[in-house]
């Protein structure tokens, strides 16, 4: 199915190709492979894979936005905003995340919670709710941090691809949560389309979490009793809160009163970092953590303008079966560029389609900027095969979440939720 859905969007060329297949595409997945196979080394391959693709493009087949170096210098000026909302918000959630350890928050969580694999789940619970009106990297971050302290910093990569799945999921059935859901509501899809995934994301939750709850309490028991004289620091709680808040409301605002100018100015990130700066005075941030979330950063940056560059002018024909192929295309193929090209061609069931591509992108750890975050906090997560190993039970999980869906809603492929050319005051 995946290979199928695959080979219908490369075979599109714009240049050279390769039994049909175009070599750009064939550039990019030996990138990925090699972000696979040597997992100690991605952001270099990263960076490679970015000036290898850029060269050959550069000389041989130009870009969507003209040829050469002009052409490229063009496609980066189109992309900047995406690449900065990116950046802003890997690195300044990074900073958020520790703030919420260094409030002590987590260190008083065992005198509520289960002394057992509930306790696992109702974690993942959490990030699935904060996730579903916050952006999923901070969500997949705060998870992490609870995670740190309550099982001693000893947390299995089973677990981490669960915490990751559960700020996807949770962000897949709200217009809030993620920016491809973000996307279709500027978009002119009605919110309540994209809440219908809530279905999916709801049983995905149950068939990944429980495992992966029980395999982390077998791995390292979850702490019984809260750390000794843990006091919470309400003021560092106050600077998360602050962060959110303000990110939050930027989201909303720009998408409901300035939608056209949201394709010019990173609002989110730029939002993100002044409320930092605006906490400084009253606590100091962990400046340290921004070697690592800026190496990260970079790493997916490269991906996600690799992606953005391939020659991808259609997508296979909507139905259900190509629907759910573009979730395991999200594992590897940015999911921005495919949702974008998902309203440009309209005819899908929206509901399906936010969680395909909210989702999708859990199965590998850099399939989402969430994973990106997270394993950024975790390094031994940055494994492809260990990832799937030991959290197969995501790719399970999307498989029967969107089934189940489809036996209870069935697919809608041939109701017009979304009148071509329509403004975006008018579909809501």
């Amino acid at each position: 199915m995946l290979g199928a859905n695959l080979t219908a969007i490369a075979l599109m060329p714009r240049g050279p190709a390769v039994f049909g297949i175009s070599v750009d595409f064939i550039l990019f997945g030996l990138t990925l492979l090699g972000v696979a196979v040597f997992h100690h080394h991605t952001l270099r391959v990263a960076l490679a894979g970015l000036v290898t693709i850029t060269i050959y493009k550069i000389v041989f087949t130009g870009f969507k936005t003209g040829d050469g170096a002009m052409g490229f210098v063009s496609h980066v000026g189109h992309e900047w905003v995406i690449l900065a909302n990116l950046l802003c918000l890997l690195t300044g959630f990074a900073l958020l995340s520790r703030h919420f350890e260094q409030s002590q928050v987590p260190m008083v969580l065992p005198k509520y919670l289960p002394h057992d694999w509930r306790a696992g789940f109702g974690l993942l619970a959490t990030v699935w709710i904060l996730s579903s009106f916050l952006d999923n990297i901070a969500g997949a971050l705060i998870g992490g941090a609870m995670a740190r302290e309550l099982y001693r910093a000893k947390v299995h990569i089973g677990y981490l691809a669960a915490i990751v799945a559960a700020s996807n999921a949770g962000g897949a059935w709200s217009v809030l949560g993620d920016t491809t859901t973000t996307m279709m509501w500027i978009g002119g899809v009605a919110p309540h389309l994209v809440f219908e995934a809530i279905i999916a994301a709801t049983v995905a939750l149950f068939v990944f979490g429980i495992p992966a709850a029980i395999k982390q309490q077998r791995y390292s028991p979850i702490l019984q009793r809260a750390r000794l004289h843990a006091h919470v620091d309400w003021m560092r709680v106050g600077i998360v809160a602050l962060v959110l808040a303000l990110a939050l409301a930027t989201n909303v605002v720009v998408n409901l009163k300035f939608p056209k100018q949201a394709d010019h100015f990173p609002f989110i990130g730029v939002a993100v970092w002044l409320a930092i700066l605006l906490s400084l005075r009253a606590r100091r941030p962990d400046w340290e953590v921004l070697r690592s979330a800026f190496k990260g950063s970079v790493f997916l940056l490269s991906l996600v303008l690799i992606a953005s560059m391939m020659p991808v002018e259609e997508l296979p024909v909507p139905t259900w079966r190509t629907t759910f192929g573009l979730g395991f295309a999200s594992a590897v193929f940015d999911n921005i560029p495919l949702t974008a090209l998902a309203l440009k061609q309209d005819g899908y069931d929206w509901g399906f389609l936010a969680y395909v591509v909210g989702f999708g992108g859990s199965m590998i750890w850099f399939g989402s900027s969430a994973g990106v975050a997270l394993s950024n906090m975790y390094p031994e997560a940055k494994s492809v095969v260990q990832w799937l190993r030991h959290g197969w039970y995501v790719v399970v999980a999307y498989v029967i979440g969107f089934f189940v869906m489809l036996g209870v809603l069935t697919w809608q492929a041939d109701v017009a939720h979304r009148p071509r050319g329509q403004p975006v005051s008018a579909a809501r």
